[in-house]
């Protein structure tokens, strides 16, 4: 069997092979560095589109805030096009939201057990963490017949709880035994609730669903409310709006008589004195939100909250 001998490498193809791999991995450098100086200018850009976006939505809240500006008044509503961004304000009451403060310590808690079996909970699990929830904002160390006082937090490895006061927030409200069903079944569960109102929900702001759920009736008759609030256009805040002026006209139109139910009738009003400005500020790549809740913007105002967001 005749054996060829190996062929020598040559330096120079060796050469090329070396360059061509120093030439690749140069371009993989290039390619990473041109993506970081992309990434690095859209994160500034980003950052200054969002500064924007938040500068008009705070030129929103100054005007929404004014107590001269109406509701329907179009300068809610500008836009800049030579500054590109402008905002869009809305001014609703507090009160279209239940005060869950109020519910529970008003003698209606039981209203707030029927709004979680609605929603697909059990009965005797509603029970359970409308009780919990009670035993959150009393000031004693009584447990309800189904609630959770010092002793079941504990277990849990939690301390100082519950607080025993009126919720402070919103977030509070989920550090009570059971909220965690309530968020799963209903995610959506805090634009039903507030801690700010005066206490009743506002007929002329609030939505069909809550309006049914106070008053008891189907959500399609609920809805003759808003929809005469509305007016002739069926859009809200604009000229032709019939805001009610008492709350018994309104309950007409749905067939209830105060008189009959004045547990009903006590949890509604047209006129609750807490405000919520929503300004959404935006530019042509970013939008923010500001939200405030003032009372008393007609007369001598106080800030009660405030919420800033960024809109994805």
């Amino acid at each position: 069997m005749t054996v060829h001998p190996k062929c020598p490498r040559s330096p120079r193809g060796l050469t090329l092979v070396a360059v061509l791999w120093l030439i690749a991995i140069l371009s993989m450098a290039a390619m990473i560095t041109l993506r970081v100086i992309s990434f690095d200018m859209n994160v500034a850009s980003a950052k200054v589109h969002g500064s924007r976006a938040r500068q008009f939505a705070e030129m929103g809240i100054a005007i929404g805030s004014n107590p001269v500006v109406k509701r329907a008044d179009p300068i809610l509503h500008q836009f800049d096009e030579e500054a590109g961004g402008g905002f869009d304000v809305r001014v609703i009451s507090e009160g279209s939201r239940f005060n869950i403060n109020a519910l529970l310590l008003g003698n209606d808690k039981d209203f707030i057990r029927d709004i979680f079996i609605n929603w697909g909970i059990e009965l005797d699990t509603a029970q359970a963490i409308t009780d919990s929830l009670a035993d959150w904002v009393d000031a004693d160390d009584e447990t309800n017949l189904n609630g959770a006082e010092v002793d079941w937090y504990e277990e849990q490895g939690r301390f100082n709880q519950p607080f025993n006061h009126p919720f402070y927030n919103l977030d509070e409200i989920n550090l009570v035994r059971g909220m965690d069903l309530v968020e799963a079944v209903r995610p959506d569960w805090r634009n039903w609730f507030t801690i700010w109102s005066g206490g009743k929900l506002d007929l002329n702001d609030a939505p069909a669903e809550l309006i049914a759920a106070a008053t008891e009736v189907q959500v399609e008759m609920a809805a003759i409310i808003p929809e005469t609030v509305c007016g002739p256009d069926g859009v809200r805040d604009t000229e032709d709006d019939v805001p009610f002026g008492d709350v018994n006209a309104a309950l007409d139109l749905i067939g209830i008589n105060t008189s009959m139910a004045p547990q009903l009738a006590g949890r509604l009003t047209v006129n609750d004195t807490t405000t919520r400005i929503e300004s959404t500020g935006y530019t042509a790549a970013a939008k923010f939100n500001i939200t405030v809740v003032v009372r008393n913007r007609s007369g001598n105002p106080a800030l009660l909250e405030r919420i800033e967001q960024i809109i994805p």
